[in-house]
C-alpha cells in the first residue's frame, strides 16, 4: 500500500488525519496552507485526489474533508508517529509499574488504569487464559460442614479460588482424601487438565462420594472456563468527545461496554506481543462499526498476563494509543528482568 501515494499526499493525508484528531472538526486546505508551504490551489488538487481513492471524505457540512475508514488505515499501517509521550508521561509509567505486585493480574490492571488515564480513553481488559499454565499446587479448606474453599495456584502466579457448596455434611477426612487426590494428579499438569478422563478416574478411585466429587469438579471446570476476567477502566472518559454527543454512537458504545464479550472477542484475537489496530468495520461486528479498538497481548517471557484493548472512536488519537502501549510493553519488560514480578 505504501507506493499508492507519494510523499506530499503523504504529508497532506497525515496532516488531514491528525488535524481532525485534534479539533473533531473537518479540515480544509486553507487549514494546511501555513502546515505545509504549500499554495492552497495545491493542496486542493491533492485532496481531491485523496478522495477520488478513498482516502479522505467531505461532509455535508463543510468544505472541508474527514478522513475515511481506509485513510486511518493507510494512516496506521504507514504514516504514524509511536514516540508520541512526554517525560511526564513516561515517569508516571515507570512509576505505576514499579509498583509491588502479589500477582500478574495485577500488572494488568495497573497498565489498564495507567493507559485509560493518560490517552483518555476506555480501557477493556480481559485476564489471561490460563488454561495452559501449569498447577502448582491445589487444596481445600473447609469452610463450614457443607461449605469447601477450593485454591489452584498456577506457575505464573495466578490464583484461583471458588467456593463450594453442597447438600450433606462433609467431614476433614474427605477433605483431607479430596487434596491428596487432586495434587497427585493435577500438580505438575495444564490447567486443561481438568477436562476430559480425570473425571472417570476420580469417579473410581475416590472413596469421599461421587456427588461429592462430581460437585468438586464441576466448580473446579466453571472457575477455570470463567478465568478470563474483564475489567473496564476510564469508561467516563467519553462523555466530552464530540461523537458522542450524538444518541445514537452514544447508546451503541454503551451497548458495547455492557455487552463485553463483543469486545473480548476482538482482544481474544490479537497475536501475543503484538499491537492490533481494528477500525470501524474491520471488526466485522455492527455493533462496533463507529469505534476504534486497539488490543495489546502481552507476554512476560512466557507467562501471559492478559489482553489490553483501548476503544474509542474512529477519530482516536492512534499515536498516542500506541506509543503509550510501546513504552508499557517496555517497562513491564525491564521490570520483569530486574525481577520485581
Amino acid at each position: 500500500m505504501s507506493g499508492e501515494l507519494d510523499n506530499r499526499k503523504k504529508r497532506i493525508l497525515q496532516a488531514i488525519i491528525e488535524g481532525y484528531i485534534e479539533s473533531a472538526e473537518p479540515v480544509s486546505s486553507g487549514d494546511l496552507v501555513k502546515e505545509l508551504d504549500c499554495s492552497s490551489a495545491t493542496i486542493r488538487n491533492e485532496m481531491a485526489e485523496l478522495e477520488k481513492i478513498g482516502f479522505i471524505e467531505k461532509t455535508h457540512t463543510s468544505s472541508g474533508r474527514v478522513p475515511s475508514q481506509k485513510g486511518y488505515r493507510y494512516y496506521v499501517d504507514e504514516l504514524i508517529r509511536d514516540d508520541k509521550l512526554s517525560k511526564k508521561e513516561m515517569e508516571l509509567i515507570k512509576d505505576r509499574l514499579e509498583t509491588k505486585v502479589n500477582e500478574l493480574e495485577d500488572l494488568t490492571k495497573i497498565a489498564t488504569t495507567t493507559l485509560s488515564e493518560i490517552t483518555h480513553y476506555t480501557a477493556i481488559t480481559i485476564g489471561p487464559d490460563v488454561n495452559n499454565h501449569v498447577i502448582i499446587d491445589i487444596k481445600f479448606v473447609l469452610l463450614g460442614s457443607r461449605v469447601l474453599m477450593a485454591v489452584i495456584l498456577t506457575d505464573s502466579g495466578i490464583i484461583r479460588e471458588s467456593i463450594i457448596k453442597f447438600d450433606e455434611d462433609l467431614n476433614q477426612q474427605q477433605v483431607d482424601d479430596l487434596t491428596y487426590l487432586f495434587k497427585n494428579k493435577l500438580v505438575g499438569k495444564p490447567l486443561e487438565t481438568m477436562n476430559g478422563p480425570l473425571e472417570d478416574f476420580i469417579m473410581t478411585e475416590m472413596k469421599t462420594g461421587i456427588e461429592i466429587i462430581k460437585k468438586v469438579i464441576e466448580e473446579i471446570n466453571k472457575l477455570i472456563k470463567e478465568s478470563q476476567q474483564v475489567y473496564l477502566n476510564g469508561t467516563n472518559n467519553v462523555a466530552d468527545m464530540p461523537e458522542f454527543k450524538k444518541v445514537d454512537v452514544a447508546k451503541d458504545f454503551l451497548n458495547v461496554l455492557n455487552a463485553k464479550d463483543l469486545v473480548t472477542d476482538v482482544l481474544n484475537t490479537g497475536v501475543a506481543d503484538d499491537i492490533q489496530v481494528y477500525i470501524g468495520e474491520e471488526t466485522e461486528k455492527d455493533e462496533l462499526k463507529n469505534f476504534s479498538i486497539v488490543t495489546f497481548n502481552h507476554l512476560l517471557e512466557d507467562k501471559d498476563i492478559g489482553t489490553i484493548g483501548i476503544i474509542g472512536p474512529t477519530r482516536m488519537d492512534y499515536s498516542k494509543v500506541i506509543s503509550v502501549m510501546k513504552y508499557i510493553s517496555k517497562k513491564l519488560n525491564d521490570e520483569f528482568k530486574k525481577g520485581k514480578y
